[in-house]
């Protein structure tokens, strides 16, 4: 066999392999993607009149939903990598990492199964989060069909992005427990994004903290894709931008650290 074909087995095992503990151990998944859910009815159905003031005059709960779930999305995806984040480093802590060392099986396998596998779970919580919007309310009547296949593509880019950067902190962190507690970032900084409010309402020196953290320009962009309205080409270079560099430098860095010396 080449040795394409040889990666391309044994990724495909470590997928399955991922997929399968999964779905023998769903708590943890749920629990991160109960997260998004609670947060969408707790700011709808409890804060959304209040909410919807910020939104302009004459806004009401319909409009901060169609405001509010796009940002919940993207959150999805940061809260369901950090199972990722734990996932790898209980790999490297159980043991099974030096088991596969010793294998004859393509070495950046392991990797590529915890990431496709990761990239797949995420996917699959946005849908359910994104079914849950539209049970309460959520529309996108004004979104082509263009729209929908590039808000589609941004979602999975943004997950890929982030996926890898939590399996560099699975990588670095020494138990399950740290590797949680590293990757909090992925569900602190959309709450700091305009996920909730728009950058407008903030006050002037927290509003370019916002603005270019990696999540409020994918949100606007997600956002004006799925709603139909204007984007802006500023917010769409900087998510693909965000999405890409994230990309780039979590490869490197997980990379580098599983193909060192293990200690």
């Amino acid at each position: 066999m080449s040795t394409l074909s040889l990666a391309v087995r044994d990724s495909s095992t470590m997928l399955r392999r991922n997929l399968l503990h999964a779905r023998r151990y769903p708590s943890l998944t749920l629990n991160l993607l109960l997260t998004p859910v609670m947060l969408l009815l707790l700011f709808v159905y409890v804060f959304g009149e209040a909410m919807s003031a910020g939104l302009g005059a004459g806004a009401d709960r319909s409009d901060y939903i169609a405001y509010l779930v796009p940002g919940l999305l993207l959150m999805t995806v940061g809260s369901t990598t950090i199972g990722t984040a734990v996932s790898v480093s209980n790999d490297m802590t159980e043991g099974i990492i030096a088991r596969f060392r010793t294998m004859a099986i393509h070495r950046g396998s392991v990797l590529i199964g915890h990431v496709v596998g990761s990239v797949l779970q995420c996917v699959m919580s946005v849908v359910l989060v994104g079914a849950v919007a539209v049970a309460i309310g959520f529309r996108s009547t004004d979104a082509t069909v263009l729209e929908w296949l590039a808000a589609f593509g941004l979602v999975t880019l943004f997950a890929l992005a982030l996926t890898w950067i939590a399996v560099g902190m699975g990588l670095v962190s020494p138990n399950a427990e740290a590797a949680s507690n590293n990757a909090m970032p992925l569900i602190f900084l959309p709450l700091i994004s305009s996920t909730f409010v728009p950058l407008e309402s903030m006050p002037g020196w927290f509003q370019p903290v916002a603005e270019y953290q990696p999540f409020t320009p994918a949100i606007e962009t997600l956002r004006g894709l799925l709603l139909g309205s204007e984007i802006g080409t500023t917010n769409a270079v900087l998510a693909i931008a965000w999405c890409v560099g994230l990309a780039v430098l979590g490869y490197v860095w997980s990379t580098s650290r599983f193909n060192g010396d293990p200690k």
